[in-house]
């Protein structure tokens, strides 16, 4: 007996690879798996930024954070000097 498919409807779902405890941002409080509150639809243009500190933010945050007078260039979770991981 042969089945014919006749539609055909695919469901996905994706997350960044985390391994930090938390999954929250540490500036928006949003979800790594969502994107930032400037930002449609997650994905690569938003993507997420760690800190030699071992922080992470999505991109967006992390750059409108450093622009600020108040930050001083640091980590807005533990006031170091903010520098990415490589």
């Amino acid at each position: 007996m042969k089945v014919k498919v006749k539609r055909w409807h695919t469901v996905a779902i994706w997350q960044w690879d985390m391994e930090d405890s938390t999954d929250l941002c540490g500036i928006c409080h949003g979800p790594f798996d969502s994107c930032c509150p400037d930002c449609r639809i997650p994905g690569d243009n938003c993507p997420l930024l760690w800190g030699k500190c071992t922080h992470c933010f999505h991109l967006h945050c992390i750059n409108k954070w450093i622009e600020t007078n108040d930050s001083e260039g640091t980590c807005p979770m533990d006031r170091q000097i903010f520098e990415a991981a490589t």
